[in-house]
């Protein structure tokens, strides 16, 4: 999708649509069209009962400059929410077999136009994206069309527009890994995904099943040996500080296909398990969009990429597993995989890059959607200023977090008579034992926050600024997060 900002409306065959507020629903920008074309607005927005509401779009046609066009009015409501206006209007026009689409925020901009300009042409572009490379008979009607977005009205947007595009960036490379079928991506071509991000200036870095061997990454490897995939340990670093400042470190769970090992999944909806490997496809697309905006900010960006499958190899329920750290672990469920994975590479970058604060991501636990459903991801953390930092940013950008607890009274239920501990404890409380037991492996005075993604990656309908599938969530919480805290 191209985007430009201009500020005068462009000759040429385009679609037109006005942006419109409750404030402004009266005054809204129509004066530039001629009569004929305010009073068809003006029933049509009478018609459909648009009073500017948020996301809201009216769609009539008249004559503008001589020219009959499709003429849209959009709603940003009370909140003026450009972002959502402009998925809105993407979702509205993507397949409609409209080529271009001019936006005029002129009367509805307010005292910021430039940063209205950009928040709607970031909500246009995620909503825009799509993964069709694997429908080969898609009928006319059903490919995209649109291709440019002008907006009109934004004063200097276009100096703002390129880390907001960054970030975008990000999220839709996110959104492909994810997308993904894991017989094309697993985590060798995970790794050959994100090679390319080197031309960005970000160090890349693998460790492959011997090197992690020679380290002891016994919890690791354990998941990894019922596959004929070889796990791989993908470590991006981009420092925008030059070594002035230690590095924060992301890290994601990459499981690229979770069968659940033995203790195997039902057959229904084990085809969703492809996505199981979100968190590590938003450590990805974090360090691309940071690269991108150049962000002043030392950033280790560790994806733990394996298979978890059900061979005559594969790990059995009961087998007692050492971690990298020294600790042993009773694994009583091996489809409680993503937990194995992440300690060792917890200690990992512990041991090599030493980092006072970590934020870890993984779609671990089913039970994290039953306690929030689709609406947050769940968040535990050692460090009360960190989980603020988060919240904040999360809130700020639309990837919500909501906070749960830890404590020795869970911590207990991880208890193993035979091991260190068990890698899952009773049903009740599941996601955070899972938490106490990512906890075991975070050094003192390590600020660290653990971000259960299970429900936010993949979406069974669209939302605001995605269609049904990969969302690109954790993308801009990352971004925002270090964008508040890190640089400033």
């Amino acid at each position: 999708m191209r985007i430009s900002f201009a500020e005068s409306r462009p000759a040429g065959p385009h679609a037109l649509a006005i942006v419109v507020s409750p404030a402004t629903i009266d005054r809204s920008g129509l004066e530039g069209l001629p009569e004929s074309a305010r009073a068809l607005a003006r029933a049509a927005a009478e018609a459909n009962r648009f009073d500017g509401e948020n996301g809201a779009v009216v769609e009539f046609f008249g004559e503008t400059d001589a020219a009959h066009r499709r003429l849209l009015l959009v709603g940003i409501g009370a909140k003026s929410d450009y972002e959502r206006a402009g998925a809105a209007l993407a979702a509205k026009l993507l397949t409609s077999g409209e080529k271009s689409l001019v936006v005029d925020i002129s009367a509805a901009a307010g005292s910021k136009p430039a940063e209205a300009a950009v928040s709607l042409a970031f909500g246009a572009v995620l909503r825009s994206w799509r993964h069709d490379i694997y429908r080969t008979k898609l009928e006319a009607k059903q490919r995209p069309s649109l291709e440019e977005i002008v907006i009109i009205g934004g004063g200097d947007a276009a100096t703002l527009w390129a880390d907001r595009e960054a970030v975008a960036e990000g999220v839709m490379f996110t959104r492909t890994l994810i997308t993904e079928p894991a017989n094309i991506l697993y985590p060798e071509s995970f790794v050959e995904r994100c090679r390319p991000l080197a031309d960005l200036g970000i160090k890349i870095e693998v460790l492959g099943r011997d090197a992690m061997a020679e380290l002891g990454m016994g919890a690791l490897l354990g998941v990894a040996q019922g596959s004929a995939r070889e796990p791989q340990l993908l470590v991006m670093t981009w420092d925008g500080t030059n070594g002035a400042e230690p590095p924060i470190a992301l890290v994601g769970k990459g499981v690229t296909f979770d069968t659940g090992g033995i203790s195997l999944k039902p057959p229904a909806g084990m085809e969703d398990m492809k996505w199981d490997m979100g968190g590590a496809g938003a450590v990805a697309g974090t360090m691309k969009a940071l690269a991108l905006r150049k962000a002043k900010a030392h950033v280790i960006g560790l994806c733990v990429l394996v298979e978890n499958m059900p061979d005559g190899n594969a790990q059995r329920p009961g087998d007692v597993v050492t971690s990298m750290s020294g600790q042993t672990i009773e694994v009583i469920n091996t489809d409680a995989e993503g937990r194995l994975v992440l300690c060792d590479a917890l200690s990992w970058v512990q041991k090599v890059h030493a980092p006072k604060t970590i934020v870890d991501l993984a779609t671990l636990t089913g039970a994290m959607i039953v306690s929030l459903g689709y609406e947050y991801g769940g968040m535990f953390a050692n460090d009360d200023e960190l989980a603020e930092q988060l919240s904040a940013a999360g809130s700020a950008v639309g990837d919500k977090l909501w906070r749960m607890p830890l404590g020795d009274s869970y911590d207990k239920l991880i208890d193993s008579p035979i091991a260190d501990m068990k890698n899952v404890g009773p049903r009740e409380g599941g996601s955070i034992t899972a938490a106490q037991f990512i906890k075991r492996f975070i050094d003192d005075g390590v600020r660290w926050a653990h971000l259960d993604i299970a429900g936010m990656v993949w979406a069974s309908k669209p939302g605001a600024t995605w269609d049904k599938g990969a969302t690109g969530y954790g993308v801009r919480l990352l971004d925002r997060f270090i964008a508040d805290s890190v640089e400033k």
